[in-house]
């Protein structure tokens, strides 16, 4: 009588052991399957050279910054005249793609 209650008990927590596994499996699938929605509905980043124009390293564009900034300072600081203040720090702006191709270029 002891052992068939038991072997009743040990039964029903198998069982409930067994629903338990399902739930877990049923939401670990659930996870899985949104993770791999969510993986195919986001963009991917890519690093490095994407186009056909040359690309600057993080410390080049860095440099390139600074020094601008830089200039722009010292043409503001002794330059006397406001329009020629603008001016010189349009051309500098206007220049400063040519500035970096020739002082950057990989080629040579």
């Amino acid at each position: 009588m002891v052992s068939r209650e038991r072997a009743h008990r040990r039964a029903a927590r198998e069982a409930e052991a067994a629903r338990e596994r399902v739930v877990r499996q049923r939401q670990m699938a659930r996870r899985a399957r949104r993770r791999a929605l969510v993986r195919r509905m986001t963009p991917t980043v890519r690093r490095g050279r994407t186009g056909r124009l040359p690309r600057h390293s993080r410390g080049e564009r860095a440099a390139i910054v600074l020094l601008t900034m830089a200039a722009m300072i010292l043409i503001w600081v002794f330059v006397a005249d406001l329009a020629l203040r603008i001016a010189l720090i349009a051309l500098l702006l206007l220049v400063l793609p040519a500035i970096v191709v020739i002082a950057l270029d990989r080629r040579t």
